[in-house]
């Protein structure tokens, strides 16, 4: 399996309009209904629901960030899969995605990479599957580099072994996956007024 990326692109957008994020949709993937609580009898109706869900935000010029962990099991489920969602999709490798990636579907991906740096309207953004302790620019005050992330799969009601950990994240870190999110991507706009309430919120917390 070859990582496919264009080198030559540099990822800066003068507009976050039509910009997504998402991660850990593990379509198909049957046990992470019970792992997470999802509210899905099954697998085919939790296909369904992020299918539609997906398709009801991202338009098919948008682009969309998946940060790891898409589908689980091999060519037929992701070709399937790939092949009914709209946007221009870039992937951020997960911990479940890299044994069943193959190049008969990279094809669907605009690129593939196991981390990537963007800029949004000047802001700078660093794409991961995993939450980080520290990473570049993450000190800059008012112009730290935002941190988004997934695999940990944060949500209120959320019992998981990372959930406690989660507390050490900087007001600049979200976690855009899908159980974090009501099963939807999530938008750059979105995203900016999360962020700006959390660092607000901190500033509060330290005075």
């Amino acid at each position: 399996m070859g990582i496919t990326t264009d080198k030559t692109k540099e990822f800066r957008y003068e507009s976050g309009k039509g910009i997504w994020f998402t991660s850990d949709t593990h379509f198909s993937h049957d046990n992470i209904i019970r792992f997470c609580n999802r509210p899905f009898k099954d697998i085919r109706e939790m296909d369904e629901i992020l299918i539609k869900n997906w398709n009801d935000r991202v338009q098919p010029d948008d682009i969309i960030f998946h940060l790891g962990d898409f589908a689980w099991g091999g060519s037929q489920i992701w070709n399937n899969i790939l092949q009914q969602l709209n946007g221009h999709i870039h992937l951020i490798v997960g911990n479940h995605d890299e044994k069943n990636l193959r190049q008969g579907y990279m094809k669907y991906f605009d690129s593939v990479e196991y981390q990537k740096h963007i800029y949004i309207e000047g802001k700078s953004i660093y794409l991961n599957h995993y939450p980080f302790l520290c990473f570049g620019g993450a000190y800059r005050g008012e112009a730290a580099c935002w941190q988004l992330f997934g695999h940990v799969h944060s949500k209120p009601e959320s019992t998981g072994l990372d959930i406690s950990r989660l507390k050490v994240l900087f007001p600049t870190q979200y976690d855009v996956g899908v159980d974090n999110n009501n099963y939807c991507p999530i938008s750059f706009e979105e995203v900016k007024r999360i962020i700006k309430d959390q660092q607000l919120s901190n500033s509060l917390i330290r005075k």
